[in-house]
């Protein structure tokens, strides 16, 4: 019944245009990173029973009370553990079953995350109904954590292999719709959470159902969309260039998942990311408070500091630091496909020395910037900031497939991701103790980031030292001709004929360009209206 789903079904034939492919994995990408954007259901959460006077819970009461409590409200420190395991299962779902995918192939793997991400979503809307937190958990956190993690990998080998020329690029396109999912998302949210709403419902159930059923069609979409090339295949007229062969940094052979755990440069890589990512992610969810507590009143043209504000004082300014979450989300996003491009041409070692170099500066220049009130060079510093932790992300899976080749690069990916869980904890946990540190010691609250941009400098070193460490992969790692031939027979790969070379462009005759053209209008209307309702939103910071 489901032998559509098997691997050596979806081969693409002779005259496929590899440009479809793209659009599939944003197709996925643009739902399941919504998961970044879950924020914004914490505050009408808080307030579901009793709506406009909510029913608080008492002080006393355990977080495991609040799990099965159905006559009081969450507190948002308890809602936002679903966000916690989001990247926890994540990292881990990716790792255990990244093998599998590569077995089965990104089709059945993106109907499973579809089925997951949406199916746990319905489930969290009738946990919402039933006012039990329990049932969020399982349904967003866990459920939808695994078809999130199982989202994230199910393009990353395929693009890889489509686009051997451009490997950076073609991962940076799909990872760039994760960071862009919450900026559709958001507003979308926002927007349907008013329409729903009553004076006796805050409208979340309603508006959980709806992005289920929508994301279900999308998501599946993009995972019949797939296609897998054949083996060897190449593009048209392309021949890896001769420094290729030359750098023992990128290989030509590969390396079995089962053994990557013993490589050093693996953990190196893993290292490399989880400092990357725990820098930018311990500054993402402390942006809005930082730009208000350091610039105060100034933000408004008000000689005050935050503390001297009052409510319709700090309402403005809030709506202000909006502004800026806004724009440093958009160079997260576009920092994915520009540096994992610019990649291709610099080398992925060379990317993340610009990385950790630039960024160690810029985290450095951050108490400068604000001692001296300067919020254009606050802003700027946090926007390349974010355009690099973004990049991260994006470039990874091409150092992989450049170390490690590219037979198990998403299983490998699967295995790194666990950096990813970990920075998850690490990152926040540095920046929201150190701040309340530094409240504890009496600092004023324009001064208690200058610590933590240090302690962030430190980790970005970490990565630099261990980026610099890594060195081609030992001989011994990589497999024989035959146990290469032995894990494309058992990943039910084959050849075609007349197709181990062809594509590309050279065949767009083959494959209708109105084809293309509305692949791509699927996934790239609903990213312009994002990007605008992002703009909308950036402007105020500079009203």
């Amino acid at each position: 019944m489901f032998k559509f789903l098997d691997k050596e079904n979806t081969i693409a034939g002779p005259g496929f245009n590899r440009w479809l492919v793209p659009p599939a994995a944003l197709a996925i990408h643009l739902c399941i990173g919504m998961a970044y954007g879950f924020s914004v259901f914490w505050l009408p959460l808080s307030k579901a029973l009793g709506t406009s006077d909510a029913v608080k819970c008492a002080p006393d009461i355990t977080f495991w009370q609040e799990l099965f409590v159905s006559n009081c409200n969450w507190k948002i420190a308890t809602l936002g553990w679903m966000y916690t395991l989001f990247f926890v299962f994540l990292g881990s779902s990716a790792a255990i079953w990244g093998g599998w995918l590569e077995r089965v192939g990104p089709r059945r793997a993106g109907v499973v995350a579809a089925l997951c991400w949406c199916g746990g979503m319905l489930f969290s809307a009738w946990g919402v109904h039933l006012h039990q937190f329990w049932m969020m958990l399982l349904g967003s956190g866990v459920i939808g954590g695994i078809g999130l993690g199982l989202g994230y990998i199910s393009p990353v080998s395929t693009l890889i292999k489509w686009f051997p020329d451009r490997r950076g690029m073609a991962t940076g396109m799909a990872i760039m719709g994760f960071g862009g999912g919450a900026m559709i998302g958001s507003p979308w949210a926002a927007d349907m959470m008013k329409y729903f709403a009553t004076p006796a419902d805050v409208g979340v159930a309603q508006t959980f159902v709806v992005m289920a059923l929508v994301y279900f069609v999308f998501m599946m979409g993009g995972a019949l969309g797939y296609r897998v090339p054949a083996t060897n295949w190449k593009p048209a007229g392309w021949t890896p260039p001769v420094q290729q062969t030359q750098n023992a940094m990128i290989t030509s052979r590969s390396v079995d998942v089962k053994n990557v755990f013993k490589i050093p440069q693996f953990w190196l890589v893993w290292m490399v990311l989880c400092m990357n990512v725990s820098a930018g992610i311990g500054v993402i969810g402390m942006a809005s408070p930082m730009l208000q507590e350091v610039f105060g009143g100034s933000l408004i043209g008000v000689d005050a500091t935050f503390s001297q504000l009052d409510a319709t004082q700090l309402k403005a300014i809030a709506g202000v630091a909006a502004g800026f979450t806004a724009l440093i989300s958009l160079f997260n996003i576009g920092g994915r496909f520009f540096w994992a491009s610019l990649s291709d041409k610099l080398g992925r070692k060379t990317t993340y020395t610009v990385f950790f170099v630039l960024g160690g500066l810029l985290y450095a220049s951050v108490p400068s910037s604000a001692a001296a009130l300067s919020i254009t060079l606050f802003v700027g510093a946090f926007c390349l900031i974010l355009s690099m932790y973004g990049g991260g992300f994006a470039t990874v899976p091409a150092y992989l497939a450049d170390l490690f080749g590219t037979q198990f690069v998403g299983a490998i990916h699967g295995r790194l991701l666990t950096a990813w869980s970990t920075a998850g904890i690490l990152g926040p946990v540095v920046v929201n103790y150190m701040r309340e540190y530094q409240l504890g010691l009496g600092l004023p609250r324009n001064q208690v980031y200058n610590q933590t941009m240090y302690i962030l400098v430190g980790m970005l070193v970490i990565g630099l030292l261990c980026n610099w460490a890594i060195r081609p992969v030992a001989e011994k790692w990589f497999m024989t001709d035959e146990e290469l031939a032995a894990a494309k027979l058992a990943a039910h790969e084959k050849a075609i004929d007349n197709q181990a070379t062809g594509d590309g462009n050279a065949s767009l005759h083959k494959t209708a360009p109105l084809t293309v053209a509305l692949a791509w209008a699927v996934v790239g209307l609903p990213l312009a209206w994002g990007i605008y309702r992002t703009m909308l939103s950036a402007a105020k910071l500079f009203a």
